[in-house]
Formats: C-alpha cells, structure tokens, sequence
C-alpha cells in the first residue's frame, strides 16, 4: 500500500468537494493526492437515443480530450499538489483498481435515489464494497430550506 489518497473525480460539485476534502486530509497525513477520472463510450446506451450512424462516427480522441479538459479544470482549482489521472474504462473498475495502491479512496455521492442505483449502479457503493483500501464517501449538502422573511414596511408606499 502506497501513501497516497486516491480521488474519483468526474466535474460534478460533489467530487469537487470530494478532492478538496482529499487535498486537506492529505496535508494532515502528509501523503500524496491522486485524482481519478475514468471515461468511457458505453456504446449499447449511446445508440439508443442516437442512430447508429452517429454513434459510429463519435471521435474517441474528441472524447478523451474533454475528458482531459475537465479533469485538469477541477485539479487547478482545488490547489495543492494533486496528481492528474485520466482513465479510459468503467469508473467502479478504474477506481477498485486505484484502491489497490491507497492508503484511502475518497468519492462523493450524489445521491441519485434508489431507481437510479438499480438501472445505473452506484459507483461510490461499488467502491465501498469492492475496494481494498478503506473508503470516505462524501454526499452532496442538501440545499438550506430558509423561510421567506416578510416584507414589513412602515406605512403606506406612495
């Protein structure tokens, strides 16, 4: 097992969180940081709303690019020294392999619901279960309800 925080990131505000929490909790350990973003083409789901035509003719290069594109964006702005890694597979695979050489295996959730999960699969519950490294799952904040504070003015508005 290597000293290293390993971080699945995907651009979305929770992984975001995910790696700045993994970046603080670094400097306490004084390990490295690692931040993870694995992309695929799930082929059999891209033909179903698109022609096969269209599919066939999707720019892998493009793909990985922008994948590249985002993951360096979210590597910049949560600061310290995080190492950058894009992976080309499935990200429950990808990030169980990662764990295989970290000291911890930080992802954040969602929070999709539970017919999401079945149709999709969780990858933060797949990792807890598959990891070989103990595992943080970070959820989303749920949004503060704040009442509406009633406008009070002091007479008539002419």
């Amino acid at each position: 097992m290597d000293e290293t925080i390993v971080v699945g990131v995907d651009g979305s505000p929770v992984s975001r969180t995910a790696l700045r929490w993994a970046v603080e909790e670094a400097k306490l350990r004084g390990c490295a940081v690692e931040a993870v973003l694995a992309w695929h083409v799930d082929y059999p789901v891209v033909i179903g709303p698109m022609s096969a035509t269209i599919a066939a003719g999707m720019d892998r290069d493009k793909l990985r690019e922008e994948h590249r594109r985002v993951l360096d964006e979210v590597v910049a702005e949560a600061g310290g020294d995080v190492r950058a890694v894009l992976a080309e597979g499935d990200a429950r695979d990808v990030l169980t392999k990662a764990s295989e050489h970290a000291a911890l295996l930080v992802v954040g959730s969602r929070g999709a619901g539970p017919v999401r999960e079945v149709l999709l699969g969780s990858v933060s519950s797949y990792c807890v279960h598959h990891a070989t490294c103990p595992v943080v799952v970070l959820r989303a904040p749920k949004p503060e309800h704040v009442e509406p504070k009633p406008v009070i003015t002091p007479g008539p508005l002419l």
